[in-house]
Order: structure tokens, then C-alpha cells, then sequence
């Protein structure tokens, strides 16, 4: 399904189901209507998560909010539309009445550059991969450029800063598609301050909490209506049953802002003690190696690094001289390229 057709009026008055940029598997049924969206999540089992218009709406219109756009800026598609990100930017150009340009091709940095000076962009989304693109390209945005919202996983601080000194005015996001996208997104006003992930300030059309367990909780009009699961050979239509969800991620909650601590999923025990691979990613410190644990019958649990650059393995020499006996990672494994899905994230589940 093409962006021109999904700024369409009758699109968003539709009560027909639609999977923009896709099509609903074989035997799905929804007998409400909704907008479907394909997620694995981090278990690499087909899901689909589906969103009222309203919701979609809804949100569009509080990060336009948030943003300060209007219908004189102009918002460009960089990410495929059958992820709720792409999406995203649809819906907040038809919300806020201002030009949509989605007609990049396919991506590359310096295709970018180019199409972003021709077009007049002011407003785009892009994924942690994308950033990192173009600060390898080295170069600085067309002055057009007034907001970057970076979603789709966590850009490290020091590719977030050197995006920023080069001038591309990114802003970190947290969001999920079970929540139409964005949950807590930086402001412009933060450009002015060094890039970090954490403290991001909730948007106003979510309630948070934590669990006991210290996992997000979440509760908003933007909230998925429900979901499509794969079920002893058939597609099962759920809707949700709760006004509140429990995320798989640990969030530290103050003063209506959020910071990041980790997935649920991806905490292992060792020798007794937890611990986080995300956590143990980030003190590497080293794009392009992903640490995974492989069974082990004494420690319950070892690490194990997969490096698709030359350096991981003095990295993580380097990161195990500093560090006790549970969080040494035992073994760096080198290849040619880390799976990964097409926004850039890794597929932690086919390594090892």
C-alpha cells in the first residue's frame, strides 16, 4: 500500500482492515477493521498487532505537538511502511495538513543527503542503523533539516553526539509498535543539551508505571485494540483485555521521564548473579558486536560476543580486564555480518 494512497481521507473514514506496506497472512480474520502491523518481537514469532485510526490519529497528533509541526513543514518517509515507524510519518503529515515526501528509493546515505536538499524536508524518523550511516558519510544536513527522531532501538551516545556536531538534529524515542510508536521522545529544546537516551520526557497521552519487577506498564487512547497470533495452524484474533500493558522492558520512571534499563528477555543468570547483556553490549563499547548467552551446566549461563569488525576481540579483552567473574564474556566469536532485521536491529535469537 503506497503513502499517497494512505493520506487519502477516505483511508482514515475506512472501516475495511489494512496492512499498510503488506497484506494480512493467509486465513487472518479482523471483524472490526483495524491497521495491522508484523512484529516478532524478540522471540522471531510472527505477531501482528493491530491499531484503531483513531489511536493512530491520536498519536500522530501528539507528536506533531511535541515537534511543533505545521502545515507549512514538510515530513519524509525513510523507513518502509509496514513498520509502525513509517507509518508514523503518514499519519502525522495527513494530522497536521503538511506536505509528506516519500519517494527516497532506496536507502543510502548520500541518496539521502540529496533528496532531503531537493525536497525541503523539515520533519523525518530514522533508524539507529541510518544515524550511523551518516556520520560515517561525515556530512552535515541541508538547513531545512529541523527534527530527526531516532526510534527502532537505542543510538549509543557517542554516534548520537557526533550526529549532533555535525549538525543533524537527532532526538532520541522510545516507543514500541503495540503503542503506535513513540512513548517518550526528546524535544528540540534538548539539541541544546549532549545527546543521551536517558531522562526522555513521557508524551502527554500516556500513563506509565512500574511493576513490582520494575517493568513498564503502559495505558493510553494509542494503545493497540489486538492482536493476530499464529495458533495450532490458524490465525487467532485477541483483543486486548486490559487498559493496562506490561512491556518485556525495565524502565527507571522519575518525574514523568523514562530511561531505558533493558529488556526482560535479555537478563541471564550466572554463577547465581544477573546479569544484562545490553548492559554488557554498551560497556564494549563497540559497534557491530552483539553478546548472546549459550547454556553452560556449572554457571548456569556464559557470554559469548559476535563481532562482524576487526576490533570486537580487543574489545572485549579490554572490557573483561575491568569487570568480575559473571560478567566476563568467555569467547569472541568473529563474522562477516550480524543478522539483522531491515531496520537495523539484531536477531539476537539466530546467533550461537
Amino acid at each position: 500500500m503506497e503513502a499517497t494512497r494512505l493520506i487519502d481521507p477516505s483511508f482514515w473514514s475506512s472501516a475495511e482492515p489494512a496492512a499498510p506496506g503488506s497484506e494480512l497472512p493467509d486465513g487472518a480474520h479482523d471483524p472490526i477493521g483495524l491497521v495491522w502491523f508484523q512484529t516478532s518481537g524478540s522471540t522471531g514469532r510472527p505477531r501482528w498487532i493491530g491499531h484503531s485510526r483513531e489511536g493512530l490519529l491520536l498519536s500522530a497528533a501528539v507528536v506533531n505537538r511535541h515537534l511543533g509541526v505545521t502545515e507549512d513543514d514538510v515530513w519524509g518517509l525513510a523507513l518502509p511502511l509496514h513498520h509502525v515507524g513509517g507509518f508514523g510519518v503518514v499519519a502525522r503529515a495527513f494530522e497536521s495538513g503538511c506536505r509528506l515526501e516519500s519517494d527516497l528509493g532506496k536507502w543510502e546515505p548520500g541518496q539521502l543527503l540529496e533528496w532531503l536538499k531537493a525536497v525541503g524536508v523539515t520533519h523525518l524518523s530514522l533508524v539507529p542503523t541510518q544515524v550511523h550511516d551518516l556520520v560515517r558519510l561525515g556530512v552535515a544536513p541541508p538547513p531545512s533539516v529541523r527534527a530527526v527522531v531516532v526510534g527502532g532501538g537505542c543510538l549509543d551516545q557517542s554516534t548520537g553526539q557526533a550526529a549532533r556536531d555535525l549538525g543533524w538534529p537527532v532526538l532520541a524515542s522510545y516507543g514500541m509498535t503495540e503503542a503506535a510508536s513513540q512513548i517518550a521522545t526528546q524535544g528540540e529544546g534538548e539539541l541544546r543539551c549532549p545527546y543521551q537516551m536517558d531522562g526522555l520526557p513521557v508524551l502527554p497521552h500516556w500513563e506509565v508505571e512500574s511493576s513490582n519487577d520494575g517493568i513498564l506498564r503502559l495505558k493510553g487512547p494509542s494503545l493497540f485494540v489486538a492482536t493476530l497470533e499464529a495458533s495450532e495452524g490458524r490465525w487467532k484474533f485477541a483483543p486486548r483485555d486490559d487498559d493496562w500493558f506490561e512491556t518485556q522492558d525495565r524502565l527507571k520512571i522519575e518525574a514523568g521521564r523514562l530511561t531505558m534499563l533493558g529488556r526482560v528477555d535479555r537478563v541471564v543468570k550466572v554463577l547465581g548473579e544477573l546479569v544484562d547483556l545490553a548492559a554488557v553490549e554498551r560497556a564494549i563499547g563497540l559497534e557491530g558486536v552483539a553478546v548472546v548467552a549459550a547454556g553452560d551446566d556449572r554457571n548456569g549461563a556464559r557470554l559469548v560476543a559476535y563481532s562482524e569488525v576487526d576490533d570486537g576481540q580487543r574489545a572485549v579483552e579490554r572490557y573483561n580486564g575491568g569487570v568480575a567473574g559473571p560478567w566476563k564474556v568467555s569467547a569472541c566469536v568473529r563474522v562477516e555480518s550480524l543478522p539483522r532485521s531491515e531496520l537495523g536491529k539484531v536477531r539476537y535469537a539466530e546467533l550461537g
